[in-house]
């Protein structure tokens, strides 16, 4: 990686069979890097050696994995297409996930055999006519990966599928489980065995458990979820199908994004207006206010909502925190919300509005994209400077550089042009190719460049291995001036919760201040937005309050802070 010479004592140290992590350098071995930014007051962390070589030392920030589920409502075999609904849903859902795929659906009929077909590639790559046309149900779950907590092998794709007493059980899950030691620790105590070191597996496992409460007529799922959830609080959203149930389950903290959508007939309108009330509210039923008729063919579950209006769905709420919905052929229902200790508040990964989330999403009332815009214009507030023009690192700088520029009256020109049949610079497995990759990734419009002073807006820095060479590609377009501007603050802390933020010694901001970091890029200035700042936007556009189940989320990536705490029996 780019940067200085060896990493500082306060960053990784290697035992034989785990690893720890200091968080700290308060003892003899403190750290003697006068740039070091990290905060030497938190206490070790004791890292188990299933976080090294799973993909985070050699990748930088990948995004988590995308989730959804789609059923069909009344008389069955319904109308709805429900495979290819949630195919489109998971191509909706791609950036979140590009290593593999798969689809499982039920019809409803057998608890004993479910459709599935898996593979490792894209999603148009996987699923083509003839998996489709074996994908018939009138519900099912689908699942698009990168690898958190396993390796990337076929034997990992989700959903995973298992055969109960009771029938066959799927689930597929985003997130990682902060104390998966002890729920692994207590399944093979009950005599379970395990294929893999995925989470998601250890979740189907631990759903075929037993609740502490017991069983009298069957299985309680939702029991059983509940139980799940109070045995691991963080860090999850999940779709679960039965034989002809779906459920959808957020974790109590709400780190994991997951929404609700309902199906509208062909022909209906997405706007639904009563001569009383220019907006009629939809009810969890099916119904609208007002008498105005809002029949569901069918709901889905999804990560975002991005892609609901392309299969003709319409937004209808986020899941809450700790709730567990079931979804049937009859409508969905809440039927559980498993609430977190008193002292915790809500805790949604702030890293979803500032890059993994697709800017047409809505969370908290608000769509992704003018949150964005949000961060670009306090940037332009905490960090102003002289220049010609405003430009993005294309596409997700983008939203911001327009609040930037509209913020500091100076106008918005795009400088890059992107090859857009090249993939992302995170994936190539060296710091060279990452560097060559940035070459074919992008052009410079020189024509926009020569002569000009440039404020290039990106979303974060994680290694600082790809704005050096954007930097010297527009000083060779003729560029005067190139001042970088970060819309988010420092990454300075691993994400233990589902997202491949890599170990601190990667991470360029725990080596180097803006100014040296400035320096070592090329850039004339670089500063980052605060996370005062962050979180002021964030906050600016949302449309719920605290008493609607949200208001706060996770800066753990940023400041240290984790949401769940450090129990004694943690897996970092």
């Amino acid at each position: 990686m780019d940067g200085p010479a060896g990493p500082s004592p306060c960053q990784l140290r290697k035992g034989r069979d785990e690893t720890t992590e200091r968080l700290s350098a308060n003892d003899s071995g403190s750290c003697q890097n006068d740039s070091c930014q990290c905060d030497r007051t938190q206490n070790e962390v004791k890292i188990n050696s299933k976080r090294f070589g799973r993909g985070a030392v050699e990748s930088g920030l990948t995004h988590e994995c995308g989730v959804f589920g789609a059923i069909g409502t009344g008389e069955w075999p319904t109308q709805v297409d429900v495979a290819q609904v949630i195919c489109l849903g998971l191509v909706a859902l791609q950036h979140r996930g590009q290593e593999s795929a798969g689809i499982v659906t039920s019809e409803g009929k057998s608890a004993r055999t479910f459709n599935t077909h898996k593979g490792m590639g894209l999603i148009n790559n996987i699923f083509n006519d003839e998996a489709m046309r074996k994908l018939k149900g009138n519900l099912g779950i689908g699942h698009t990966r990168y690898s958190t907590s396993a390796a990337s092998e076929e034997v990992n794709c989700q959903p995973f599928v298992v055969h109960t007493a009771h029938g066959a059980l799927a689930v597929a899950h985003n997130g990682e489980l902060v104390n998966c030691s002890s729920l692994r620790k207590m399944v093979l105590g009950r005599g379970v065995g395990l294929s893999t070191h995925s989470d998601s597996e250890l979740i189907t496992q631990a759903l075929c458990l037993n609740p502490p409460e017991g069983e009298t007529n069957g299985p309680d799922w939702p029991a059983r979820i509940n139980h799940l959830m109070r045995l691991a609080p963080l860090s999850y959203s999940l779709v679960i199908m039965l034989k002809d149930k779906i459920y959808a389950v957020r974790d109590p903290y709400g780190n994991r994004p997951l929404c609700l959508g309902k199906i509208l007939p062909l022909g209906s309108s997405y706007v639904y207006k009563s001569s009383s009330s220019k907006h009629a509210a939809v009810l969890m039923n099916g119904s609208a206010k007002n008498g105005v008729e809002d029949r569901a063919e069918g709901w889905v579950v999804s990560s975002e909502s991005c892609g609901f209006l392309s299969i003709g769905a319409r937004y209808v709420r986020e899941v809450l925190p700790g709730e567990i919905i079931e979804m049937s052929r009859h409508g969905v229902r809440t039927v559980d919300v498993v609430e977190r200790p008193a002292d915790k508040h809500q805790a949604f990964c702030i890293f979803e509005y500032v890059y993994f989330a697709r800017a047409d999403s809505i969370f908290e009332g608000q769509m992704v994209y003018s949150a964005r815009l949000q961060c670009g214009r306090m940037l332009a507030r905490e960090s102003p400077v002289d220049a010609d023009i405003v430009s993005s690192v294309p596409e997700s700088g983008t939203a911001a550089a327009h609040g930037y520029a509209r913020q500091s009256g100076i106008p918005f020109m795009e400088v890059l042009c992107k090859n857009r049949y090249v993939g992302r610079t995170f994936i190539q497995p060296s710091t060279r190719l990452r560097q060559l990759g940035v070459a074919k990734k992008f052009g410079a419009l020189s024509e926009n460049v020569r002569g000009k002073r440039i404020v290039l807006i990106d979303d974060s820095i994680v290694r600082g291995n790809t704005i050096g060479p954007i930097i010297k590609l527009l000083r060779d377009a003729g560029a005067a001036e190139v001042h970088i501007r970060i819309a988010s603050p420092p990454l300075k802390y691993p994400c233990y919760m589902g997202i491949n933020i890599p170990t601190r010694e990667e991470l360029i901001a725990n080596k180097m201040d803006s100014f040296k970091l400035a320096e070592h890029v090329g850039a004339d200035s670089l500063e980052y937005l605060s996370v005062e700042g962050l979180v002021s936007a964030i906050h600016y556009n949302m449309k719920v309050t605290p008493s609607d189940g949200v208001g706060g989320h996770c800066t753990a990536c940023l400041t240290g802070e984790y949401p769940g705490g450090l129990p004694d029996d943690v897996d970092w």
